[in-house]
């Protein structure tokens, strides 16, 4: 019986941190791994250059990402790892279904208005088009779902609309797709607490390759209250104590819990711990991906291949929509 196929993808646009991999990329392991699915993870390096960026780091910002990929476990012979860059057919479609989207859609993207906000010298049109190519990333490939928190949601409701307008004009291609909603796991800055874990700020932020010294250096400056004075916690302490459900024993999380109910909790202590748990679950994923940044084209070769498997797809949904819309001749 065929599996039903789900696609995901993460711009290159710098190092992974802790809270895209409980957000999104722990996510995609548990996936391809549970053997129910047919498994396409895209390096969406397209859409990364609609904000400010350097050409001459892109290239290494893309084998990095690849290379996290690889080392927290996607395999390219169970899932497709593939550069969205290397499948031109997202471009020809993308103009096609942009005919199809109303300008007002476009307006009232949250995405773009949060984007825009923080890049104001550099509002340009790919960043007010960026949900038409995120819905010919989708619909390109037909799967039934696509793996997303509560704040894509609205990007998935827009390309379902795109489909259903092309649809209704030009007869039955696309079916809606399905989301695959993933717990959000909201990690906020260790500096910063009322906003998310951003590499933008890299002091406040663990990043997966961080070694154990640097990971105990950041968590030891994460912010915290001076006491516990009640059951609500600030938004710095919820912040580790999140970490710690998420990294922490059955053990760990009831013994702090219980600490900080009965105001005797050290936040040092915790802060520790913290610093050797997380250390600990990457140990494995940082071996592994030192190993694999020797080999910089067999990463290439694994990227090629998935985005040729790719391309064939892409080309057959291309020709059928081109034959549809009375352009294939």
């Amino acid at each position: 019986m065929k599996r039903p196929r789900v696609l995901s993808g993460v711009q290159p646009t710098g190092k992974m941190h802790v809270g895209n991999y409980l957000g999104a990329l722990k996510n995609f392991v548990e996936l391809q791994n549970s053997g129910k699915y047919e498994c396409f993870f895209m390096i969406a390096d397209y859409h990364s250059i609609t904000e400010d960026y350097d050409p001459e780091t892109k290239p290494q910002q893309i084998i990095d990402l690849a290379l996290d990929f690889l080392a927290l476990g996607l395999d390219p012979k169970k899932s497709i790892i593939f550069l969205q860059s290397q499948v031109p057919q997202h471009l020809e479609l993308a103009w096609i279904f942009s005919t199809l989207t109303p300008v007002s859609e476009l307006v009232r993207m949250t995405q773009y208005k949060d984007k825009a906000a923080r890049q104001e010298k550099n509002i340009n049109a790919g960043l007010f088009t960026y949900p038409v190519l995120q819905a010919v990333d989708i619909l390109i490939y037909r799967p039934q779902f696509v793996p997303v928190g509560q704040d894509q949601l609205q990007h998935l409701e827009l390309a379902n609309d795109i489909a259903k307008k092309f649809n209704r004009r030009f007869g039955e291609t696309f079916q809606a797709i399905k989301p695959l909603l993933t717990p959000a796991a909201r990690v906020m800055g260790l500096l910063d607490p009322a906003k998310k874990m951003s590499k933008s700020e890299p002091e406040g932020c663990l990043f997966l390759t961080d070694e154990p010294e640097e990971l105990a250096k950041k968590l030891k400056k994460a912010v915290t209250d001076t006491a516990p004075t009640g059951p609500e916690k600030t938004p710095g302490v919820a912040n580790l104590f999140d970490l710690l459900d998420h990294f922490g024993t059955k053990d760990h999380i009831e013994r702090f819990h219980q600490l900080y109910k009965n105001r005797t909790i050290k936040y040092a202590e915790l802060k520790g711990l913290l610093a050797d748990r997380v250390a600990d679950h990457f140990a494995e994923f940082r071996q592994r991906r030192k190993a694999l940044a020797g080999k910089p084209e067999t990463i290439k070769q694994i990227l090629a291949a998935g985005s040729n498997a790719a391309k064939k797809i892409a080309i057959r949904t291309l020709a059928e929509v081109k034959q549809k819309i009375g352009l294939a001749l």
